[in-house]
């Protein structure tokens, strides 16, 4: 009887470790500073190529953690590509690769009825590791697939930081 006492106790504290195991959990997410940097590297990228952008850096929530206007950048890309990354970050996806599966699949087009969402290229998650840590939207380009590569072409200058 002891014995049976014994291993039902123990088997109810493991369950209770597992149980407050499950209760907390940590998550990654981009500092400041790195956000910063990926800003600047994607309106950099994008002014080489003769565009004026925005970039808007989110965290994994979505919450806007650095923004930069380059000059002569129109005042609607700070809201195009503060949307872009929050609709990334919320997603998990390139804001380019959801636009195309809403064109192609009937249902997906609904998305752009979910509040704030926008469905145009420019954002791009930002990963370390298997982890969205955050999210970087560009707007201003002429056309979101170039909004995209400006966007890329930042992540892709930090890639060492992401690890």
């Amino acid at each position: 009887m002891r014995l049976i006492v014994s291993t039902l106790a123990a088997s109810l504290a493991l369950a209770a470790t597992a149980a407050s195991a499950q209760a907390v959990r940590t998550e990654r997410s981009i500092t400041a500073q790195l956000a910063q940097q990926i800003a600047t590297e994607a309106v950099n990228a994008c002014a080489a190529n003769g565009y004026a952008v925005a970039a808007t850096v989110v965290d994994r929530a979505g919450i806007v953690r650095a923004v930069l206007r380059a000059d002569n950048a129109g005042p609607h890309t700070l809201a195009s590509s503060e949307r872009k990354a929050w609709t990334s970050a919320s997603a998990r996806n390139a804001t380019q690769a959801m636009m195309l599966g809403a064109q192609s699949n009937p249902a997906g087009a609904n998305l752009v009825y979910l509040p704030g969402f926008l469905l145009l290229g420019g954002g791009v998650p930002i990963k370390a590791g298997n982890d969205t840590i955050g999210a970087v939207g560009v707007g201003g380009a002429p056309g979101g697939h170039l909004d995209e590569q400006c966007a890329n072409a930042a992540i892709d200058k930090v890639k060492a930081q992401l690890q």
